[in-house]
């Protein structure tokens, strides 16, 4: 099993919106970016656990985890001339995106802000603090995954 971190803007889609979802499922499109896609096309599995992450958010931070269901297949939005994620470059025989879907495994009891995981020692090394790092997905080492999933049931009270 891998670990990631796939963000999202949440007034587009949340960690809310996916919980809601028919059965609380929904595929991840709409990634643009060549190293993201290769980390969904060529590395993301079933089974695989995801990190959350609200991004341009007050604050961006991390809500909650969800679980990959279904591994790469074409992203969809390629191919609509209507959507914003058209490429006119992609065919359906040589598709240059894809997606996954995922499911809704839990809502943090704490939600945990970009300023709170950069005061975590442990956490120093995690790709989403590094300087310059803008991608939509990244993957996680499984100490910070379960050191994020702990603190993030902790209550604000407990911390």
């Amino acid at each position: 099993m891998a670990y990631w971190l796939f963000k999202t803007e949440p007034d587009v889609f949340s960690i809310d919106d996916l919980r809601t979802r028919k059965n609380k499922t929904e595929h991840w499109d709409g990634v643009r970016n060549y190293q993201a896609r290769n980390f969904m096309r060529d590395e993301i599995k079933l089974g695989d656990l995801v990190l959350i992450y609200h991004s341009n958010a007050r604050p961006p931070g991390i809500a909650g985890v969800a679980e990959v269901i279904k591994e790469a297949y074409p992203d969809h939005t390629q191919f609509d001339k209507k959507s914003k994620y058209f490429d006119p470059k992609s065919t359906k025989d040589k598709p240059r995106w894809f997606m996954v879907d995922i499911r809704f495994k839990e809502k943090f009891k704490s939600y945990i802000s970009l300023d709170e995981l950069k005061n975590f020692p442990q956490l120093k090394e995690m790709l989403i603090l590094r300087k310059g790092n803008r991608l939509s997905i990244t993957p996680v080492d499984k100490k910070h995954f379960e050191f994020i999933k702990k603190h993030g049931n902790l209550s604000k009270s407990s911390i």
